[in-house]
C-alpha cells in the first residue's frame, strides 16, 4: 500500500467513526424526544399566559408603560413592590396575598405578581392582541375580558407566578380568602373572604361564562 493510499484509508475510517457516531447521538434524541413532549404536555398548561399577552407586542410603540400596569418582559414583580401592577390592586386582596407569601415561604414557594392591575388602555390592547391570535372576538372572550369588566382593571385580580406558585395557590388559597375563580386561568385569583369558611366557590369554566 502506497503512502497516499493509506492516508485515504485512514481519513475514510476516521469519517466513517465520525458518521457512527452522529447517527447514535441521532437515535438517543429521537428515543429521548417523546419523553420531552409528554412532560410538556403534562406540565404546560393550556390557553395563554397573561404575562406574555402583556409583555409580547403590548408596549411595542410605546404607549403603554409600567404607569399603565405593564410588567417589563422576563420579570415578575414582588407583592412589596412600589409599581402601579402592584400598587392599584384592592387593599384587602393585596393583603390577602402577601398572607398567603409568608406561609407559602415556608413550603419554599415565592409567590410573585405576573400581572396586577391594568390600566383600560392595556386591556384594551391585550384583547385585541387576543382577536388577532384567536381569529374572533368571541374566542378572544375566553381569556381576556373588555376593559369595562376586566377584574384587572378594578383592582380586584392577581395572576400568580410562576406556575408552582400559582398550583400552591389554587390548593390553600381558601385558607386567605384566596380563590381561582375560571378553569382555564389557573393562575387568576380573586378575594372570596367567605371562602376560608365557606371554600371556594365553584368555578367558572372561562370568563365568558361570569355574569356582571
Amino acid at each position: 500500500m502506497t503512502t497516499a493510499q493509506a492516508s485515504g484509508s485512514g481519513r475514510s475510517a476516521a469519517l466513517i467513526a465520525t458518521l457512527v457516531v452522529a447517527a447514535a447521538a441521532l437515535v438517543f434524541v429521537l428515543l429521548q424526544a417523546p419523553n420531552a413532549i409528554s412532560a410538556s404536555t403534562f406540565t404546560t398548561p393550556i390557553g395563554p399566559v397573561s404575562t406574555v399577552q402583556e409583555r409580547g407586542e403590548a408596549a411595542a410603540d410605546g404607549r403603554i408603560t409600567a404607569a399603565d400596569g405593564q410588567i417589563e418582559a422576563g420579570s415578575a414583580l414582588s407583592l412589596y413592590d412600589g409599581s402601579p401592577a402592584v400598587a392599584g390592586l384592592d387593599g384587602a386582596l393585596l393583603d390577602a396575598v402577601r398572607t398567603a407569601a409568608a406561609a407559602a415561604a415556608e413550603d419554599g414557594v415565592d409567590l410573585r405578581v405576573n400581572s396586577g392591575w391594568r390600566s383600560p388602555e392595556l386591556q384594551q390592547l391585550l384583547l385585541d392582541e387576543a382577536v388577532g391570535t384567536y381569529g374572533s372576538a368571541q374566542e378572544a372572550a375566553r381569556w381576556v375580558a373588555t376593559p369595562e369588566t376586566s377584574e384587572h382593571v378594578s383592582g380586584d385580580a392577581i395572576d400568580i407566578g410562576p406556575w408552582q406558585s400559582a398550583e400552591w395557590l389554587g390548593r390553600n388559597g381558601a385558607a386567605f380568602g384566596l380563590c381561582q375563580v375560571y378553569e382555564n386561568e389557573p393562575w387568576h385569583f380573586e378575594l372570596r373572604p367567605d371562602a376560608a369558611v365557606d371554600g371556594c366557590p365553584r368555578m367558572y369554566r372561562d370568563p365568558t361564562e361570569r355574569v356582571r
